[in-house]
């Protein structure tokens, strides 16, 4: 509870904030010292992450300016800016998976209104990704915030 209180005094002060399953991210890469070993724990967010339904796999859900193949679908709970926010994601590079996965553990379960006020850039930033992605990797990681923002806003 001290953590949900935490995170309802940082939303009233600055604005939202990421969920507490992206703050047990970022907890943890606090505690690898290496970045293989943060890699490896991308990864494995990843793999654990449940798989997309193929039928959801189409050009309307492919992320463009993404080396990979990268889907995003956006998964809605009620209506308007208080509607919550979800996303299936998947794709064909582990480690694209993994930070579908990181992006979803930042998202999921915000309210459209809430998830349209992240600046996930930042927050990936927070875990060192910024510091350590290929050019091609930030620039997919970038297209693939750029279509979740899109979403947030068009929801």
């Amino acid at each position: 509870m001290l953590r949900l209180a935490n995170r309802q005094d940082r939303i009233a002060e600055t604005g939202p904030m990421a969920t507490d399953r992206f703050e047990e991210i970022a907890e943890t890469f606090e505690f690898l010292d290496d970045w293989e070993d943060r890699y490896r724990h991308v990864i494995e967010l990843g793999r654990a992450m449940p798989a997309m339904d193929e039928a959801l796999k189409s050009p309307a859900t492919k992320v463009d300016g993404c080396a990979s193949q990268v889907w995003i679908h956006p998964v809605l709970d009620g209506s308007g800016p208080e509607a919550q926010f979800d996303f299936a994601g998947d794709s064909d590079a582990m480690i694209v998976r993994g930070l579908i996965a990181v992006l979803h553990a930042l998202y999921s379960g915000l309210s459209l209104r809430e998830a349209a006020q992240v600046d996930a850039l930042a927050e990936m930033r927070r875990l060192g990704l910024d510091e350590h992605l290929s050019s091609q990797r930030s620039n997919g990681l970038r297209a693939m915030v750029g279509r979740i923002e899109a979403l947030t806003q068009a929801g």
